[in-house]
């Protein structure tokens, strides 16, 4: 940022919240604020809409939960669209979503926020990487949690190539290469499998086991198979019962057992490993020990020799725009109240920093209405709604992993008891006459970077 950025001009939009992000949570917020009537601006730094399935996932990527639930629920994917969507029909559904609501007109590209602070009479300060800086009511930070590349920390050298898996894109980067992919996720699972079609040899590492479970079961997604009636447990016995049915047992593919109990990690959903392993396409391996040279040495002693790592090994939770005093990530989790609000400061707020299992549009479809009201709420009391949420009661998060199912409940308790809400939210009000956001300094910002 130039120097003589502290004496320019600061454009006053303080009537209006500004939303960082257009992706899929982005929009989904921007289109219920939209419908709310309150005022809004949204930035983003990429040049055209759709985040991380625009600017993050490889070409032949597809979601693995199911149309039905990642759809918006105002706006149903087309019915040609397949079970599983690709990541083209992802794109092209975000731009329809987009025009159908005529978001685009509040949305500005290449604009990338580099400081977000608070200022006195409870506003935000926002500056861009131009230079320039607004006045907002409030920042919805909508930046998504896919961005923020985390890498395993290696012993040895490696003379071959190492990507994170943000950086594959395509099949012909595997292509007829010794491949090592490290992680037992989702995206690991599918670039293991693509290796294992065009590549010389696929390797994939974990350090520990995962549950595999099928996409689908007699012809059906299995999330569409989960009910809202279904408690966790017998979610969870239920998925058991299909993997055994369709995998059957760990030992016979070579792998142990997880030591962790279904949906305690963010499911893998994946028919491909097991049926390449099974074929020898895929081998297993157990984490890795060292790098030598183009061998690769794992933690039971075996060496294997590649060309390529991939290192599927996911992101961190990042805000870097925001001050030290504002950050408040926690390993994978946002020490916020309600999924996004904080109670010591009002008008900030953290969206989409979790995951559900399933797909979000439904769940941003329910959220982004309940969260238009909390906005107006704002509006009346001088306190912010995180302290409204503590006082009742509710604990700080201690996971980034949820059952789609038990925030549909939260969510439709929020609403039939949001009068309710409104009238202690005033009462709690009333006891902090003098409330008052802390106004931070202006920092001269460089460059941006992941904060860890």
């Amino acid at each position: 940022m130039s120097s003589h950025s502290n004496t320019q001009k600061i454009a006053n939009t303080s009537n209006k919240q500004l939303i960082i992000g257009a992706g899929f949570v982005g929009l989904g917020m921007a289109q219920a604020l939209k419908e709310a009537g309150i005022l809004y601006d949204q930035v983003d730094a990429s040049d055209r809409l759709g985040g991380n399935w625009y600017h993050g996932v490889y070409e032949t990527a597809h979601i693995i939960s199911s149309r039905k639930v990642t759809q918006f629920t105002n706006f149903p994917m087309p019915e040609d669209y397949p079970d599983f969507p690709s990541a083209q029909n992802m794109i092209d559904y975000i731009n329809a979503f987009a025009a159908h609501f005529n978001l685009r007109e509040n949305i500005e590209f290449n604009r990338k926020v580099v400081y977000v602070r608070p200022v006195e009479d409870n506003l935000w300060e926002v500056t861009f990487a131009e230079g320039d800086r607004r006045i907002y009511k409030g920042v919805i930070m909508c930046n998504g949690h896919h961005w923020c590349k985390r890498f395993p920390k290696f012993e040895g050298e490696f003379k071959g190539e190492i990507i994170h898996s943000k950086d594959y894109k395509r099949p012909e980067q595997l292509k007829s290469k010794r491949v090592l992919v490290i992680g037992g996720g989702n995206s690991a699972c599918d670039i293991a499998a693509e290796a294992a079609r065009v590549g010389a040899k696929c390797v994939l590492s974990m350090r520990e086991s995962v549950w595999f479970i099928p996409k689908t079961f007699a012809g059906i997604p299995v999330v569409d198979l989960i009910q809202g009636w279904m408690p966790e447990w017998f979610q969870r016995l239920m998925a058991y019962g299909i993997i055994r049915l369709t995998f059957g047992k760990h030992k016979n593919y070579g792998l142990s057992k997880p030591k962790h109990r279904i949906f305690e990690k963010h499911p893998t959903l994946n028919n491909e490993v097991p049926y390449y392993i099974k074929h020898g396409r895929i081998i297993p391996k157990p984490g890795v020990q060292k790098l030598d040279g183009w061998a690769v040495e794992f933690v039971d002693g075996s060496r294997e020799e590649f060309e390529l790592i991939v290192c599927a090994t996911g992101y961190y939770v990042a805000y870097p725009f925001l001050p030290p005093e504002l950050q408040r990530v926690r390993g994978s989790v946002v020490e916020c109240y309600g999924g996004s609000f904080l109670d010591d400061y009002k008008g900030l707020y953290y969206v989409g920093w979790g995951q559900a299992r399933g797909g979000v549009g439904s769940i941003i479809s329910v959220y982004a209405s309940l969260f238009a009201r909390f906005i107006k709420l704002e509006d009346e009391i001088d306190i912010p709604i995180g302290l409204v949420f503590k006082l009742i009661g509710q604990s700080l998060p201690k996971t980034h992993l949820s059952d789609p199912h038990q925030i549909f409940r939260q969510l439709k308790l929020l609403n039939l008891g949001f009068n309710l809400l409104v009238k202690k939210a005033h009462q709690i009000d009333d006891r902090y006459p003098n409330f008052s956001n802390k106004s931070l300094p202006f920092k001269e910002i460089d460059r941006l970077v992941c904060v860890k």
